[in-house]
């Protein structure tokens, strides 16, 4: 008899700390503000000395040299130190360079949150956009965002070197190598070669296998990234692995699939231009080629539509 109220008085125990764990992870009722989720930082390692780390915005490479690491692109605000703690946990050397694929805050704006000892590399271009932080053509950004991260922080984080074709840093093993092969995302993305790796970080202009965004605030252009993603699986040697904005991993092969695919889609809006079509009439028409299954459907949500149509927009401004 006393086993039994033992066993059923330890049942109830274990009931009610259920019962309260839930109470505790389950969302605010009545207009209480809901838990923040934790600011978890993944990491995915590709070679021995570098890793990709994702979560918090675009995806972050972590390089580890002789002396330092250097890190690209510091995701959102608030991101910037769960990175730096993460990269604690695959190293114990300082980060000592930051570069910045190109000026949106989901890729720049953990830059304030790094010691003032580090140094920040970018494009040209992508410095004078760090300055202005202009909102993106195709997204509303968040009420809470800063409007101007740098400025807020007494410039803090905003890149004192830059490049405007290319640029090589360090040697050997350590060797880092920056292009700029056009206009496409925006005016200044760069991509980042790790030559001893075989690796290149493309950033936001191969974010992965979707409609891209064009931000024509920032120099962006539908007709010209085609060009320019095609620049740069033709120019860039000895490259096996490409790190994208937002994706998985992929290949050369990708990057090239991808270059035809932007080509497609502006010679699609041109044709439709001529054929006295409007934005909304192309944009209403326009289908995902069978050819590229596996691409993110652009009718799948609202926010894919819009991104359709404000691209078809861009090239049908760009276009003559």
């Amino acid at each position: 008899m006393k086993r039994q109220i033992v066993l059923g008085t330890l049942i109830a125990m274990g009931l009610l700390s259920i019962s309260l764990a839930a109470l505790q992870q389950a969302p605010a009722r009545g207009g209480g503000p809901a838990q923040p989720a934790p600011r978890e930082v993944q990491v995915n390692k590709l070679k021995d000395n570098l890793f990709m780390m994702t979560g918090g915005g675009g995806n972050s490479a972590v390089f580890v040299m002789a002396n330092g690491v250097a890190v690209v692109d510091t995701k959102n605000p608030g991101w910037g130190q769960p990175l730096l703690d993460k990269i604690k946990s695959v190293t114990d050397k300082p980060v000592t360079l930051i570069i910045n694929t190109h000026t949106h805050g989901d890729h720049v704006s953990g830059n304030v949150e790094f010691p003032t000892t580090v140094e920040v590399v970018t494009h040209e271009n992508t410095a004078k956009n760090m300055q202005e932080m202009r909102s993106p053509t195709g997204i509303t950004p968040a009420p809470d965002a800063p409007k101007n991260i740098f400025k807020e922080n007494g410039g803090k984080g905003l890149p004192k070197k830059t490049f405007k074709d290319n640029m090589k840093i360090g040697k050997g093993s350590d060797e880092i190598d920056l292009f700029y092969f056009g206009r496409g995302h925006t005016n200044g993305d760069a991509w980042v070669v790790f030559p001893a790796l075989r690796v290149m970080h493309a950033g936001d202009i191969f974010s992965g296998k979707n409609i891209p965004l064009l931000d024509a605030v920032n120099g962006g252009s539908g007709v010209e990234i085609g060009k320019t993603l095609a620049k740069a699986a033709k120019s860039v040697k000895n490259v096996d692995t490409i790190i994208t904005g937002h994706s998985t991993t992929m290949t050369v092969a990708d990057l090239q699939e991808y270059a035809a695919f932007n080509d497609e889609f502006a010679a699609a809006v041109r044709d439709g231009k001529k054929a006295g079509k409007s934005v909304d009439q192309i944009a209403g028409a326009w289908k995902l080629p069978v050819k590229y299954k596996g691409y993110a459907d652009p009718a799948a949500t609202p926010a894919a539509t819009d991104r359709l149509k404000n691209n078809v927009k861009i090239v049908f401004d760009e276009t003559k």
